[in-house]
């Protein structure tokens, strides 16, 4: 609650106000107010002034973000790599670290394409995906264990990535861009087949072996 002095024009918040029945102030006004950092009562979001107003504008601000979280992939995987002790997985992230790369330069060709520029954009999800990853290794022992945690983690980095080329691929369709939505198109493959041989990998042996670990 907020008092108001009318004198003054000077405001006051209190948790409660006591006054006598009869009280009738003559230089107060009592104003019911509700505590709300967004200023926003129904709960939409502001948006910033930099915000994106036609399709167009988002499509390239996700591209931005994508190209941001691959690049921040390469830089992780091959630390996955080293801790996983499963050959086949282990050969399975060392080989996607190149796919990855090559994945970068899919997207600075299509940033070519669409004549925008191809510096990346914060992605907070990716970086998000990594360190949890991260955390995983940190908190089990290196073995079958630790491979299906890395396994774990890898398959979530590949399912938010399986969503955010074919979201991309759909809007390139709608915005006419064919020949980008082919790129992205041969990204989203390359993901699913990863995702893929990531649930072999965990079916095949090392799910098995981990549950005999305990």
């Amino acid at each position: 609650m907020i008092i108001k002095n009318v004198v003054s024009n000077q405001c006051v918040k209190v948790s409660y106000l006591y006054l006598p029945f009869h009280y009738k102030p003559k230089s107060f006004i009592i104003m019911k107010t509700t505590d709300n950092k967004s200023g926003n009562k129904n709960g939409k979001v502001k948006a910033k002034s930099s915000a994106a107003e036609g399709l167009r504008e988002l499509f390239i601000d996700e591209l931005k973000d994508i190209i941001y979280a691959e690049r921040a992939l390469v830089k992780a995987l091959p630390k996955m790599a080293k801790n996983a002790t499963e050959p086949k997985l282990v050969a399975a992230i060392e080989e996607h670290v190149s796919v990855t790369q090559g994945q970068v330069e899919r997207l600075d060709k299509i940033f070519e394409i669409l004549g925008e520029s191809n510096r990346g954009k914060k992605c907070d999800a990716m970086e998000g995906l990594i360190k949890e990853g991260e955390s995983i290794m940190e908190e089990t022992e290196a073995g079958p264990v630790r491979d299906a945690g890395i396994i774990s983690a890898s398959q979530k980095i590949e399912h938010y990535e399986i969503a955010s080329y074919g979201t991309l691929a759909a809007f390139a369709k709608t915005l006419g861009e064919d020949e980008v939505a082919s790129l992205l198109e041969a990204t989203l493959a390359e993901e699913k087949e990863a995702d893929s041989l990531l649930t072999e990998s965990a079916y095949n042996s090392i799910n098995f072996d981990a549950a005999e670990a305990e």
